[in-house]
């Protein structure tokens, strides 16, 4: 058996253990005991969550692209992304989530077999300080297949740039919902080439969506206040931290009351399409996840698109994520129809 064979296994165990809600599939294949054990409280929540909703899971389909390697005497070190596909139903109306999973795994050969030995996320949904992905190539460079690619070119908001002022706005503006859900759909899975990307991407991604749908830029050239993005000058950061830090989004969208602007809700159900749920995973206030909201599944739920990791229609909880806990508190906000 290759390491390759081994790999694949591996991907298709944890696909089953999805499935089952059980991490049982993986034992065979992965010699952590530790993530073993964390792999099934997950997809233990993750069953858990499509029983309240009366979901049944139909089946799961995961694809595999294979980024980078090394080989060693030792074993094999492989950087992969993983799409998956998650088919489920709610009464008679079909539902499918994407989600796109960046991973490193460590292979070992021992007594001439190989065995997946470790695995870790190459993304979390926890915000760490922001910062735009770098053009250094680390040293591992030398052995990724050719996928490396470019920082992206930033947009440019030039009304900003050239005047010194603030862009130019309309008496009223309508918040158009359906241009946030075509944009979200639009760059869900890979970045927007005319922005910059970050590497915990997640409220950059939600405050292109906004502007997508007609939010205009509250520009104050001050990098905490207001809500702003005019792309990038040299090593100069033009943006607010609001544009692209989740607890900096979450205050702005709290106290904003004009442009950008809105209103808490209690209730999930009372979130449409262009709508935005923040997450504080630990419970402490200070939130660390932003998503949009897509789409509303066959209970009148919201599904949301987001970046890091990148998902499309995935339930808004999210129980089966890393980073959730018992502690996790949301705020859900109510994006105005007119700004």
């Amino acid at each position: 058996m290759s390491w390759k064979t081994a790999l694949y296994n591996y991907v298709h165990a944890k696909n089953q253990s999805e499935l089952e809600g059980s991490a049982a599939p993986l034992e065979a294949y992965l010699s952590d005991s530790a993530y073993v054990r964390k792999q099934d409280v997950r997809v233990r929540r993750l069953l858990e969550s499509f029983r309240d909703r009366d979901a049944k899971l139909m089946r799961g389909e995961t694809k595999l692209r294979l980024t980078g390697v090394r080989e060693s005497a030792h074993g094999v070190i492989a950087d992969i992304v993983l799409h998956r596909f998650i088919h489920y139903r709610i009464g008679s109306i079909d539902h499918l989530e994407e989600r796109i999973e960046p991973e490193r795994v460590i292979i070992d050969s021992a007594a001439n077999r190989w065995q997946v030995r470790s695995t870790e996320s190459l993304q979390g949904e926890q915000s760490l300080p922001n910062k735009p992905r770098s053009v250094f190539f680390s040293e591992q460079a030398e052995f990724v297949d050719g996928l490396r690619r470019a920082p992206s070119l930033p947009y440019i908001n030039h009304s900003i740039l050239n005047s010194g002022a603030q862009e130019f706005v309309p008496r009223q503006i309508i918040y158009n919902r359906d241009k946030v859900v075509q944009y979200a759909e639009t760059w869900w899975q890979t970045p927007n080439p005319k922005y910059e990307e970050f590497e915990v991407d997640c409220t950059n991604f939600v405050s292109q969506c906004l502007f997508a749908g007609g939010a205009p830029m509250d520009y104050t050239g001050k990098r905490d206040l207001g809500w702003w993005y005019a792309g990038k000058r040299g090593n100069q950061e033009l943006w607010s931290f609001s544009w692209a830090v989740a607890n900096s989004l979450q205050s702005f969208l709290a106290h904003s009351r004009k442009g950008l602007h809105g209103h808490e809700v209690h209730d999930p159900r009372e979130l449409q399409p262009g709508d935005t749920i923040c997450y504080d995973w630990d419970g402490d206030g200070r939130y660390q996840h932003n998503v949009v909201v897509t789409g509303k599944d066959a209970n009148g739920m919201p599904l949301v698109n987001a970046h890091t990791y990148n998902s499309r229609n995935r339930y808004w909880a999210y129980k089966d994520s890393p980073a959730w806990t018992e502690r996790t508190k949301y705020f859900f906000v109510r994006v105005a129809d007119e700004m």
